[in-house]
């Protein structure tokens, strides 16, 4: 048995290598150059020597955490998850809302939440036969996408005379962070609210 040896080829090193960089005009780089001017803008900002700080401005119906905007009839902006989770606690919808707050309210649903429960198959008609009521109001959503967290989100936003029926705790979390807007949500088997001042029967959670 003869045994074949193969010499080691060897590796000859390469001298002088460059790293390519990026041509500081280039337009993937335009962006950043943005965000730099922005926070130079920022850092500009200054009035006898110190620097002006930018407040966002408060809404004029909040006393303090108190939204004197909200009031009979109530306006309630409904998630997608809420309608299904009323009809396995077999809730009916519109006498759960006013046991409640026990006053009139107004069910709306916006284009976006009705696109999800469209998209959520045969598993949620009930749900979607539900929300095509005509007591439901509807809200015409102008904005691309048909995600309903951030519909809810920004209505909330731009306009605090709203309270919002979810049981999604992601979208309670966001909601959390804006003050004076209410939360409803199923516990024990009814409706509850929280945030709300004028409301007392809310079970503890």
């Amino acid at each position: 048995v003869f045994w074949s040896f193969q010499p080691k080829q060897k590796k000859t090193r390469k001298f002088a290598m460059v790293k390519r960089m990026l041509n500081p005009k280039d337009q993937r780089l335009k962006h950043i150059q943005e965000k730099n001017e922005q926070k130079k803008a920022k850092k500009a900002k200054t009035y006898n020597g110190q620097q002006i700080k930018e407040v966002k401005k408060i809404p004029s119906e909040l006393f303090f955490k108190y939204n004197s905007a909200l009031g009979p009839p109530y306006h309630i902006l409904v998630d997608t998850n809420f309608i299904n989770f009323a009809i396995q606690n077999k809730l009916d919808v519109f006498t759960s809302f006013m046991d409640c707050l026990l006053a009139k309210c107004v069910p709306i649903i916006t284009d976006c939440v009705m696109a999800e429960l469209e998209k959520l198959g045969p598993k949620y008609r009930v749900a979607l036969r539900i929300a095509k009521d005509p007591r439901f109001d509807r809200l015409p959503c102008q904005h691309k996408g048909t995600y309903a967290d951030d519909c809810l989100v920004n209505r909330v936003n731009q306009h605090r005379c709203y309270i919002v029926a979810t049981c999604d705790k992601d979208l309670k979390r966001r909601i959390r962070k804006i003050p004076g807007v209410p939360i409803m949500y199923i516990s024990q088997r009814r409706f509850s609210i929280e945030r709300f001042p004028d409301v007392n029967n809310a079970p503890s959670t």
